[in-house]
């Protein structure tokens, strides 16, 4: 009997091994840009760490100023035990205005297909001129913003369901 399960049904006990190539490609920036640090936590529906997720992202904006990496403008990093991940973001100079500083994607065990998301930093200038942000009602942006922090970084925490829920959006 064949097995009707598709991949993109459940990300499987896979990942950690197989797309590891694709993190140790990734984690390191190697960039004369500036950076920032967007770390987070992802959560389940539940408000519990999901610690065998994946956040991907994609940085349009930013491929040019790598093009000394194996991936220009791509990150891929697993939560880690307590749910956590941290990305390094190259900055450009002159960013589009309004745009989110990522395009992410999340894959977490229990979901049928991967999600998409976007993740802004909340001292972009720009942010009131984001059409991404105009189609969001206003109370659920703030799902969307990266908190700076006292140290530079960034927090932003994906939550995959329940009233503090991430915006995902669906792409035609």
């Amino acid at each position: 009997m064949t097995s009707k399960i598709t991949t993109s049904q459940t990300i499987g006990p896979f990942p950690h091994e197989a797309w590891r190539w694709a993190t140790e490609l990734t984690a390191q920036v190697n960039s004369s840009a500036p950076t920032v640090t967007v770390k987070g936590v992802l959560f389940d529906g539940a408000g519990v760490p999901i610690n065998d997720g994946w956040v991907e992202t994609w940085m349009p904006q930013s491929a040019a100023l790598e093009s000394a990496q194996a991936i220009p403008g791509f990150r891929r990093i697993p939560t880690n035990d307590a749910g956590e991940f941290a990305l390094q973001i190259t900055r450009p100079a002159q960013a589009e205005a309004g745009e989110p500083v990522a395009f992410v994607t999340v894959f977490a065990r229990g979901l049928v297909k991967h999600q998409f998301s976007a993740v802004f930093l909340e001292d972009d200038a720009t942010l009131a001129q984001s059409t991404i942000l105009e189609q969001v009602p206003a109370a659920r942006r703030a799902s969307l913003i990266a908190r700076k922090q006292a140290d530079g970084s960034y927090v932003w925490n994906i939550h995959m369901q329940g009233p503090t829920e991430t915006v995902f959006f669906d792409y035609l």
